[in-house]
């Protein structure tokens, strides 16, 4: 399945777009452990390796990382780059479940 058919397909995905050598994205990755453990099986979160699938990120466009890109029902409905709290985070995807 691409991420575009998951996107469009899965009611709320999370895409994190991301690079092994980006020192932020690993601050990222607990973080994302933890909005798990508090929104469930209710949104998807998916990440994307920059450098492994560099078309996909030219298609959304991002120039840093990290990216996250929120999706609900296949429409783009919050974007951000750099390190967002786990706390934050949790609140947005709240609001737009």
């Amino acid at each position: 399945m691409t991420l575009q058919e998951l996107i469009q397909t899965t009611p709320v995905v999370l895409v994190d777009f991301f690079a092994e050598w980006c020192g932020p994205c690993h601050t990222l990755k607990p973080i994302l452990q933890t909005v798990k453990q508090h929104v469930g099986d209710a949104v998807k979160i998916v990440k994307v390796d920059v450098d492994k699938y560099r078309e996909v990120a030219a298609e959304y466009q991002i120039r840093s990382m990290p990216t996250l890109l929120l999706f609900k029902n296949g429409e783009l409905v919050w974007r951000h780059s750099g390190v967002v709290g786990a706390q934050d985070l949790v609140r947005i995807i709240e609001q737009h479940k």
